[in-house]
């Protein structure tokens, strides 16, 4: 069976093409190809027209997919390239191309300076809705210094009881290829006797926030356990289990961070697939570098 693609969504922005630099260097890393993909929307209805159904170029005239042949005509140590034109919205068409895919790979913006791809519907419904890990690469000026170099370590959002072993082996996996530490950040609620400090509250005696500590920190021992020993012995991990907010602690290890991977929220009175969650939606919205954002069941 031959190995599915990296997919990378180009849109005609520079901030596509620095998704797209990771999206080739995951590719050459897995040994796979990448399928560059364009989505060819249809232009905003004027009243006085009559709507009509989107159309794409003829094949071999898309000039996004041009442009992104010249600027990679002269690059090096390049995987198997296809290209791909699709037509439609792209807050449909792309969540559909992910089937066809091991990896999504998305800008944080599109074309000029909006951020349409990422923060707007498109990218939203495209994290929220694909079968296969989404990687979103935050355009240059919200990455800043932070993606000059490797920085050598990944970071997992672990909640014990929902996070799904997909999002575990996913970020194992990537901390294994890369060589890195993987930083496994858990929180757990601030304790009652914490808020007792403010006045508010009666203090019902000590050691309840060590407690709490404690009982997360085994949970997410626990649940790490089985992955350890297995095959990913090897890597080295980093445990870090903190009172406080879950997506505050990974945005701001993303300061010095190659990857921050979380998962998609599992409502249980909605489908999973069309949900992304508080904190997912938080790390996309101020992580300085790159974030997986994996579905259980993904490739």
């Amino acid at each position: 069976m031959t190995a599915l693609p990296v997919i990378a969504a180009v849109d005609g922005s520079g901030h596509s093409l620095r998704a797209l630099d990771w999206a080739l260097a995951a590719a050459l890393q897995r040994g796979v190809e990448v399928l560059i993909v364009h989505v060819w929307s249809w232009p905003p209805n004027a009243h006085s027209l009559p709507r009509t159904e989107p159309m794409a170029p003829p094949a071999g005239q898309d000039p996004v997919l041009d442009w992104v042949r010249e600027r990679l005509a002269e690059r090096k140590a390049l995987p198997e390239v296809r290209y791909t034109t699709l037509s439609g919205a792209p807050a449909a068409a792309l969540p559909d191309m992910s089937s066809h895919g091991q990896l999504l790979v998305l800008g944080s913006r599109g074309r000029g300076g909006f951020t349409s791809l990422l923060l707007g519907s498109n990218g939203r419904a495209t994290a929220a809705r694909a079968t296969c890990p989404v990687v979103v690469v935050p355009h240059r000026e919200r990455a800043g210094e932070a993606g000059a170099e490797p920085h050598g370590r990944m970071v997992l959002g672990l909640e014990p009881g929902e996070t799904s072993t997909e999002v575990v082996e996913f970020a194992l996996s990537e901390a294994q290829r890369n060589e890195a530490l993987l930083q496994v950040v858990t929180t757990h609620a601030v304790p009652f006797s914490t808020l007792a400090l403010l006045g508010n509250y009666p203090d019902p005696g000590e050691g309840e926030g060590p407690a709490i500590a404690k009982i997360a920190e085994d949970a997410q021992r626990e649940r790490l356990r089985p992955f350890l020993q297995g095959r990913f012995k090897d890597v080295q991990v980093e445990h870090i289990v903190a009172p406080g907010d879950a997506a505050g602690r990974l945005v701001a290890a993303s300061e010095s961070a190659d990857l921050v991977v979380v998962g998609k929220h599992r409502h249980r009175l909605r489908p999973p697939s069309f949900s992304l969650g508080s904190v997912a939606n938080a790390v996309l919205l101020h992580a300085r570098c790159p974030i997986a954002v994996v579905p259980a069941g993904s490739h």
